[in-house]
């Protein structure tokens, strides 16, 4: 018989938690890379747009909380599961605010573009029964 996917475990954690901390992982690193990059170049320029301080800024600290969350969820904690899931949320809404030109973040609009469909996915497999009784939802 045919075991269902999410019962199959990795490392005591559901397969889709697995992969699911697995892409947090890089996207910690992209966000935290550039952010921090960006950063730095700005301050190395005499002239700056306050939008292009706003993006960096919030890239880096979108990273730290992704990075602060994706540990939690790894580590089994509730608040892992409803900091990431508000995370997300946030992703949506300011992005879609950003296709819309309604733009206070200074996200660019192809970033929007990646990373709704993203975030829509995380929200998806978050709220399935299973996960949600996992971290006591």
């Amino acid at each position: 018989m045919k075991k269902p996917v999410e019962n199959i475990n990795v490392k005591g954690r559901f397969l889709g938690v697995f992969i699911l901390v697995a892409v947090q992982s890089l996207v910690v690193f992209i966000h935290i890379f550039f952010g921090s990059a960006m950063i730095l170049g700005i301050y190395s320029v005499a002239s700056y747009s306050t939008s292009e301080l706003i993006y960096s800024y919030y890239t880096l600290i979108f990273g730290l909380l992704t990075l602060f969350f994706t540990i939690l969820l790894w580590a089994r904690k509730r608040l892992g599961w409803i900091g990431t899931v508000a995370i997300s949320l946030l992703v949506t809404i300011a992005d879609t605010l950003t296709l819309f030109n309604l733009n206070f973040l200074g996200i660019p609009k192809f970033a929007g573009l990646g990373e709704i469909p993203y975030s829509l996915v995380i929200l998806f497999y978050l709220l399935q029964n299973h996960v949600r009784l996992k971290y006591s939802i």
